[in-house]
């Protein structure tokens, strides 16, 4: 059972993917990992999976989306059957439906309703009992849960199913469905709860049954049995549904998207990701008006992205960018270093608002003289720069003008001050300094990595986006002199000495792609090569990674291509 419910997910996600039927054969191919699949082995192998899942359906020889029941009727139009379950307790693997009760509506006035008690087969929990009032003798002689659900669904039929937290009760009656059909109940759901928090946000204190009959003055009142409860929840529905015509709701498929939880309109927009290869690269994320949001890199795209519409845990900024993304970009590069160059730099020229934590050089700091002590400030000198403002701040409060040439030197006296501090008893003047000496220990760590990187003199080489070239990128100076491609062949010594020259000039030091290179550096990925800038040396090692390229599987020839986006210039 479970691994056809997985198989209907992935197939579900292939046909998303695809943007429209897939033929069957190729379904196979993907779900089975066949390599050949004729078309009626690949229809019998899929048809238990196409024909017991509501999602899919076939189109000809090929497997298409099914749209759910009455997801595109008219608000007015639609048939609505609400739902409550009692059970014995609250996970559906261990308890039991112990009573439904439904209410159904059509042109938003009570039709039907349906009551009935369940015999589940084993105890009701203390605490179900004590809330439902529902006793296991009452319960005796009550038709069984396959019995009960059957008829339930014969009575729902084809309507749109709502619950009042409609995960806890469709939980219960996919797990029945399951049993009596092989698959899950395939109806649209709404969902009071998450429809009241978009509806009612700021205007109740809870979005308990209870607390929302009270706030729209239902004629029932819940009280933990299933028709009671039903009722009162078909009628906090129409109010809802009142609410969000008002929104400009028109169709049952509206009112589902305003119940939409987070994590449920994320993975709705997982379709702009489609086609991301997985290899390395840069991607965007782009507004209304072609607007940049969000920049960022991955060493594998489509994982990356896929990532992005799979959770909610992101950073504020990054959220706010997956919110307002109608496109998204990618551009393939060789490596995950000729990436993260290309994602730096598109983030000074664009400054996209998602990428708000990155460092921008006009916030960095040194530490300088002034009179007779030391300051942070943004005018260049010898002791930085620094990337936190606060943390500079911070150090020079401890530091003396004859201590900022060597700042470290400054710790032992510090610490004795500390001690003597706490042993004083003088906590509060121990905290304060305490926090400046951590500072000062984190400014004395970039110091020491800055006049590290700045001696940085090499050439990086790692796999270009072009089969058989090799991307050489030529640090010195305290800059990434030149990025190079050198071909296969006797072009490449040209491109090596172009670099070369390029090294020997003097320039400006840049910082964050001293440190970006430094990371790689000190973490190297596996087809990262280093070589001294000279010409034989950096020949050799291109060699020897050109070689070990075409060994492994680095790069995929056979990916599909990816849409391409211009560089700011300039």
């Amino acid at each position: 059972m479970q691994l056809r419910l997985d198989a209907a997910d992935r197939l579900v996600e292939l046909v998303e993917e695809q943007r429209g039927p897939v033929l069957a054969e190729d379904a196979a191919r993907r779900l089975f990992a066949l390599r050949q699949a004729p078309v009626a082995l690949a229809r019998s192998l899929l048809a238990d999976v196409v024909e017991t899942d509501a999602r899919l359906a076939w189109s000809g020889d090929a497997v298409s989306l099914a749209e759910p029941p009455g997801a595109t009727l008219l608000l007015e139009n639609a048939t609505y059957v609400v739902v409550d379950l009692e059970t014995t307790g609250l996970r559906p693997g261990q308890s039991g439906i112990c009573e439904i009760g439904a209410v159904r509506l059509r042109g938003f006035e009570v039709e039907a309703e349906f009551q009935t008690l369940v015999d589940p087969g084993l105890p009701i929990a203390a605490g179900a009992s004590a809330l439902t009032g529902l006793r296991n003798e009452q319960l005796r002689g009550a038709p069984g849960p396959a019995e009960a659900v059957r008829r339930f669904l014969d009575f729902a039929g084809d309507a749109v199913l709502v619950a009042h937290n409609a995960r806890f009760d469709l939980a219960f009656l996919d797990r029945e469905t399951e049993r009596l059909t092989g698959s899950r109940i395939g109806s649209a759901v709404v969902d009071t709860v998450r429809l009241a928090r978009t509806l009612l946000a700021g205007r109740v204190a809870g979005f308990g049954l209870a607390q929302l009959a009270w706030f729209v003055d239902t004629t029932e009142r819940p009280c933990h049995r299933a028709l009671p409860d039903a009722r009162a929840t078909a009628e906090l529905l129409l109010a809802l549904i009142g609410l969000a015509q008002e929104r400009g709701a028109r169709t049952v498929a509206d009112l589902t998207a305003l119940a939409a939880t987070r994590t449920r309109r994320l993975l709705d927009k997982r379709h702009l990701a489609f086609g991301a290869p997985t290899r390395p690269g840069v991607y965007r994320f782009l507004g209304r008006s072609d607007q940049v949001l969000y920049v960022g890199r991955a060493r594998d795209l489509r994982a990356r992205l896929r990532s992005y519409f799979r959770s909610d845990r992101q950073r504020p900024a990054v959220e706010a960018a997956l919110a307002a993304a109608e496109r998204v970009e990618w551009r393939v590069t060789g490596s995950e270093l000729e990436a993260a160059l290309e994602e730096l730099r598109l983030i000074r020229d664009l400054r996209p608002p998602g990428n708000a934590r990155v460092s921008r050089p006009e916030r960095q700091v040194w530490l300088r003289q002034r009179g007779d002590s030391v300051v942070a400030s943004t005018r260049p000198s010898a002791v930085g720069p620094l990337r936190s403002r606060r943390t500079a701040q911070l150090a020079a409060r401890v530091l003396s003008p004859d201590e900022l040439a060597q700042p470290e030197s400054a710790l032992p006296r510090l610490r004795r001050r500390l001690q003597e501090l706490s042993d004083a008893r003088r906590f509060e003047d121990a905290g304060r300094l305490r926090d400046r000496i951590d500072a000062l220990e984190r400014v004395c760590r970039e110091l020491g990595r800055l006049d590290r990187v700045r001696q940085l003199s090499c050439c990086v080489l790692v796999p270009a986006a072009e089969p058989g070239h090799v991307r050489a990128v030529f640090v010195a100076g305290g800059r990434v002199a030149a990025e190079r491609t050198l071909p296969p062949g006797g072009g490449a010594a040209l491109e090596i000495e172009a670099g070369l020259a390029a090294a020997r000039r003097p320039g400006e030091l840049d910082l964050d792609e001293l440190l970006l290179v430094d990371s790689f550096l000190r973490k190297p990925p596996p087809e990262l090569r280093v070589a001294r800038l000279e010409r034989e040396a950096i020949l050799g090692a291109a060699r020897r990674l050109a070689s070990w390229h075409r060994d492994t599987s680095f790069s995929k020839s056979s990916e599909m291509p990816s849409p391409q986006f211009r560089l700011p210039t300039g």
